[in-house]
């Protein structure tokens, strides 16, 4: 009988276990809450997979040192893709069917999350975050996603509009990576200059995670144009810009945030002076704000020697973001009630970053910063071009 008892008591621990697992959500467990990153942390664009890793781990590690989010520590676990969307794929699906995360957050790049989101959204999985400022991502049906930074097609229409008000530019051409982040850009400026009556002078292309520009250059040279706008990654971009002074050409040189700003600037050295970036971010260096104090308070706590920039305080925004929709969210947290926290609070002020959202609208911010890199590599922010 004792026997009989033991066994009848262990199939009903067995059974309770069970019930337990089944009702929990996937990633959660009474001590943790795991996120997956596929991102770049090698290659061309590696210095943005990292830069957004060390930046979402610094909010994690500030949550966690206070305690968690409902006695919960946040985990990252990441994979690196390389910029590359095939192994973002199996990234994806690794950390999901078998790493069994919670969350997908801080993905990075257009490619990449066009071929990732479709499958966090077909098994309901939150997307947060992701370094790409794609209109695909900004759909209502993809209701799982939540974007941070404002779009590609504002970008460019910031670009258009300074340099041809600001400047009196018209003869503009464009370089791009040749995929569908480049085109997205191509589109977007396409857009910018219909809409004043201009066209594009010229058009240049270069392969992803490549550094093959001289084709593009010889092909921009020959409109001799007064700016050349520039999507794609940091170090294709800085062998173009290094090649076209060499080749004495010295146009107004105008890059889009993906670009990676800190990247961009230790790569060019001396030619990157007054080279122009656009940022959907706040300063980073601007302690007159409190994220930018906290952010970098932040970073020193996680890494003493980890480098303050554009990245990485996108990257602690998105982590910001992630904590206090799950302290929202509460302790019987599920993925539906992480989505329905972001939603339903509408409005996330964290002292010089604002994001908004609502029914059918996960975009976050909205707002375009210029920035101009210095003599001395360091960044200035600007309200305007001037000649």
């Amino acid at each position: 009988m004792k026997n009989l008892t033991k066994i009848a008591l262990g199939s009903a621990l067995a059974l309770a276990m069970a019930i337990g697992n089944v009702n929990a959500e996937s990633g959660v467990d009474d001590n943790r809450i795991l996120f997956g990153q596929s991102a770049a942390f090698d290659g061309p664009a590696a210095a943005l997979g990292t830069g957004m890793r060390e930046g979402i781990e610094a909010a994690f590690k500030e949550a966690n040192d206070a305690g968690g989010v409902h006695g919960r520590m946040l985990e990252l676990k990441g994979y690196d893709d390389g910029y590359e969307p095939d192994r973002a794929i199996a990234n994806t699906n690794k950390l999901i069917d078998e790493d069994g995360v919670f969350a997908l957050i801080g993905a990075v790049g257009t490619p990449t999350s066009k071929a990732t989101q479709p499958i966090a959204t077909s098994k309901d999985v939150p997307f947060i975050g992701p370094f790409t400022g794609a209109g695909f991502l900004r759909k209502k049906e993809n209701a799982n996603v939540i974007n941070v930074r404002g779009t590609y097609d504002q970008e460019t229409e910031a670009w258009i509009h300074h340099l041809t008000e600001d400047l009196g530019i018209k003869n503009i051409a464009i370089l791009y990576q040749d995929d569908g982040f480049g085109r997205v850009g191509l589109a977007g400026v396409q857009k910018a200059m219909e809409k004043r009556g201009l066209t594009l002078s010229a058009e240049g292309t270069y392969k992803r995670n490549t550094t093959a520009v001289k084709k593009a250059l010889l092909a921009i040279r020959k409109a001799k144009p007064e700016a050349v706008v520039m999507v794609g990654a940091y170090k294709p971009i800085a062998e173009f810009i290094k090649l076209a002074k060499k080749a004495k050409m010295d146009p107004v040189f105008v890059n889009i945030s993906f670009v990676g700003s800190s990247a961009l600037s230790n790569e060019l050295g001396k030619d990157g002076e007054g080279v122009v970036i656009t940022q959907v971010i706040p300063f980073p260096w601007n302690n007159s704000l409190p994220i930018v104090t906290e952010y970098q308070a932040a970073m020193k706590s996680y890494d003493a020697n980890a480098e303050i920039g554009f990245v990485s305080l996108e990257g602690y925004v998105v982590g910001r973001l992630t904590v206090d929709a799950l302290k929202k969210a509460g302790k019987d947290v599920t993925r539906q009630a992480f989505l329905d926290a972001v939603y339903n609070t509408g409005e996330f002020d964290f002292g010089g970053a604002v994001l908004a959202y609502g029914p059918g609208d996960n975009q976050g911010m909205s707002d375009v910063f210029l920035t101009v890199i210095q003599e001395d590599g360091s960044f200035k922010a600007v309200d305007k071009l001037y000649d």
